[in-house]
């Protein structure tokens, strides 16, 4: 495994990080414990120190399981790394900015944006309940929220990093504009974005200015939740109420297929399988410090930490973006 100094941080992650959004269960049809818990324990086994999730996912049970999986762990080896301002209990009292509404048991339960300093705090809180530990690595805000300043958000993060009960602070799905509004009051450490084969907007604004005021970026999505490992032109059976079914509607199917028919000999070539290609990619790709992997089994997090066992050449990666370039 290789690990990455993450911004101006004394963080090191590993270049593969384990994605707990999957193992929460909700919008993915479930999930089983056992599995779960196995599969922190393979990714950890492989190298994979860098573990993140978020409240959202699953409702805290994506933080729960994480905190059970390290009981007995070298807490110092692993860096977790959580979220905070999405709200479903209603805690908010209608504060914040409406996002979306989740369909559970028949109950329609609005999910807001919320990051005002008291809210942040209070999470913090239940997060290091739920991950049973005293201190979070990195905390990032999990979207923004258009009701509350940003420096608001930021001096509440610098507070927490002062009083020890995290050590970085960062932003997810942040443009431009609100990393540079955010380094006005404390530089955020880094920015979790969505980033894949088939999405590479951030390449255009949010890598250079990254790259160039030392901002690590996160990229989450990399395997577009699995439509990149192929495996959905093999099987495409999906629970009914696995969210993939509305979400690959998005993509030229076909396309997509033909587009990783034309990789799979380099995949082929490296004794690898497509999703490791994809990952292998993504790991090399100009300012991404870390690439999120889902996991929901021990078999899927080795293999995703296998990943980092092969190179790609200059040719094979030229290839690949004239392949790209297509879409």
């Amino acid at each position: 495994m290789e690990y990455r100094k993450l911004g101006n941080t004394d963080l090191a992650l590993s270049a593969i990080a384990y994605g707990a959004f999957a193992i929460g269960g909700t919008m993915w049809g479930g999930n089983e414990k056992k599995d779960s818990i196995e599969a922190i324990h393979a990714a950890i086994d492989q190298g994979i120190t860098t573990l993140d999730t978020a409240p959202f996912y699953g409702y805290g049970l994506s933080e729960e399981l994480i905190g059970e999986a390290l009981k007995g762990k070298d807490r110092s080896k692993v860096q977790v790394l959580t979220k905070f301002g999405l709200v479903w209990d209603g805690s908010n009292n209608g504060k914040g900015e409406h996002f979306f509404d989740m369909q559970e048991d028949g109950k329609t339960i609005p999910i807001y944006k919320f990051s005002s300093k008291a809210n942040i705090i209070k999470e913090v809180e239940e997060s290091l309940t739920r991950l049973n530990t005293d201190y979070i690595d990195l905390l990032q805000q999990h979207w923004p929220d258009a009701t509350t300043p940003i420096d608001e958000t930021m001096e509440a993060m610098e507070a927490l990093i002062k009083a020890g009960k995290i050590r970085a602070a960062g932003l997810s799905n942040a443009a431009v504009e609100l990393m540079k509004d955010a380094g006005k009051t404390f530089t955020p450490a880094s920015n979790q974005v969505y980033y894949s084969m088939l999405h590479r907007d951030i390449e255009q604004e949010l890598v250079p200015y990254a790259i160039e005021n030392k901002i690590g970026l996160l990229a989450y999505s990399p395997m577009e939740r699995g439509l990149l490992s192929g495996k959905y032109f093999e099987n495409n059976q999906l629970k009914a109420d696995d969210h993939r079914n509305g979400y690959f509607s998005q993509f030229d199917l076909k396309k997509v297929e033909s587009f990783l028919t034309g990789i799979r000999p380099i995949a082929e070539s490296k004794n690898a399988t497509l999703a490791q290609l994809v990952l292998r990619w993504t790991t090399l790709q100009k300012g991404i410090t870390t690439v999120l992997a889902g996991a929901r089994n021990a078999e899927q997090a080795i293999a995703n930490a296998q990943a980092m066992q092969f190179d790609l050449t200059t040719e094979e990666l030229a290839f690949i973006a004239t392949e790209l370039n297509k879409f």
